[in-house]
């Protein structure tokens, strides 16, 4: 077990050293208190799972996924964050990460989670991969606003949220100002929402700004 922890909490990163040694304890663990420091830490390390943090003072939710999956590529990452949806594990999920963990399950599931992925599966609590069973067969009695958008829309929605500008988002995306504002386009019109003010104040009272 090779794993680098990216947490800015350092009870949190202490926490969860201390689980993956009490389960593998010749374990190799590495840590991080931010992205940019991750994705460095990623570099010289090589780690062979990644725990990923969605609160980091350096990014904002899903985008902060989104840029450590461009340096982990086929390397899996555990999310781990105190925003409990199952709706927003789902779109996780649909972006490419191993496994989605709320950080008050942590203590109790981290270990069978890492087991999981390390053998090449995937891992949610059970909560969670109830309603994801239940939007697969369109069980779901309502369907959220957000969860219509795809990947890309969601994070320009997120970006939106957290005040960047189309230039900003264009450079943290690797796209062009025009495709950023064909997205934002795209959101208003799957979302019914009018302006930016009602997509951050939505965003806000879900849980999806800078989510952690």
């Amino acid at each position: 077990m090779r794993v680098l922890i990216v947490d800015d909490h350092p009870i949190m990163r202490l926490g969860v050293r201390q689980l993956i040694k009490g389960a593998w304890p010749d374990s190799e663990v590495e840590e991080a208190q931010t992205l940019e420091e991750g994705c460095q830490k990623f570099e010289s390390f090589r780690p062979k799972i990644v725990i990923l943090d969605l609160g980091l003072p350096d990014s904002s939710g899903t985008e902060g996924v989104a840029r450590m999956q461009q340096v982990a590529k086929s390397v899996p990452i555990l999310v781990l964050s105190f925003n409990v949806e199952s709706a927003f594990a789902a779109r996780l999920l649909k972006m490419g990460v191993s496994g989605y963990l709320p950080k008050n399950r942590a203590g109790d599931e981290l270990v069978t989670a890492l087991q999981r992925i390390s053998e090449g599966r995937r891992y949610v609590t059970e909560s969670t991969a109830d309603h994801l069973v239940d939007l697969l067969g369109g069980r779901s009695s309502t369907t959220a606003p957000h969860e219509v958008l795809s990947t890309q829309e969601h994070r320009v929605m997120v970006l939106i949220a957290a005040g960047k500008t189309p230039a900003m988002m264009a450079t943290l995306m690797n796209l062009s100002v025009k495709t950023i504002g064909t997205y934002r386009a795209r959101i208003f019109e799957k979302t019914g929402w009018k302006n930016n003010v009602e997509l951050t104040k939505y965003c806000v009272q879900h849980g999806l700004t800078d989510a952690g």
